[in-house]
């Protein structure tokens, strides 16, 4: 079993909703959605160019998926995050838009968010006495060889060569896609998305993500509130 912390909407909220069920899976119950009906898209489309995400569920990483040491135990996991939660502000991301990386598209920050970042390396940092060493297997896995000497610096010393100033924040919406129907996918991630990108998006928790046994599909286990119970109010 591997957990990650992310940032995720509520279970009510639109944007989760309509991640959902372009995704096809719920994060926070595990149900499988029914894709949307998608002009010029087939329903197999969707499930091909979805698949990767769907078994991560809707989210933003802020510490990626890591087995517990032995030296610790999930209820001191909880304990810790529910702790550290309530010591760092909720704040809002003032505008999340439709983005490549490289060959698939995510959810990103329109404009640097210096809040978001900052609490990805808090957490990085907060948590690692949490996460097992990697195994040799781990490391041949992110690549060595294609890491900068920054990223291969991470990777050794934090077990993610994407983390401090390597990080950037992103919500994955696809995995891998072919460059002749890249525009087609982008259209349609603009149509389902963008209405309800129109508003800030609120940070105000962080959630512990398990994955449900090896190779299996991650859910939310559990939502943290972010700021003091008696005064949670936006940064």
């Amino acid at each position: 079993m591997r957990y990650a912390i992310c940032f995720t909407p509520p279970a009510s909220d639109r944007l989760s909703l309509v991640a959902a069920n372009w995704l096809g899976r719920n994060v926070f119950s595990g149900d499988m959605v029914e894709p949307p009906a998608v002009r010029g898209l087939g329903i197999h489309e969707i499930a091909f160019y979805t698949a990767v995400p769907r078994r991560y569920g809707f989210h933003g990483v802020l510490k990626a998926p890591f087995h517990l040491s032995a030296e610790t135990s999930e209820a001191q996991l909880l304990r810790d995050l529910m702790r550290f939660a309530g010591t760092y502000a909720p704040f809002r991301i003032p505008h999340l838009e439709i983005a490549r990386l490289g060959n698939f598209y995510s959810l990103m920050p329109s404009a640097p968010c210096e809040q978001i970042q900052y609490l990805a390396s808090a957490i990085v940092q907060e948590f690692d006495r949490f996460r097992a060493p990697l195994s040799e297997a781990d490391i041949e896995r992110s690549d060595p060889d294609g890491l900068s000497a920054a990223q291969f610096a991470n990777l050794h010393r934090w077990g993610n060569p994407y983390v401090m100033e390597e990080f950037c924040f992103h919500m994955p919406v696809t995995g891998p896609i072919n460059a002749i129907d890249m525009p087609r996918i982008e259209l349609v991630l603009r149509t389902i998305f963008e209405p309800v990108l129109r508003e800030p998006v609120t940070v105000s928790n962080v959630a512990l993500m398990i994955e449900e046994g090896t190779g299996g599909p991650f859910r939310v286990h559990s939502l943290h509130p972010m700021g003091k119970v008696s005064a949670r109010r936006i940064a």
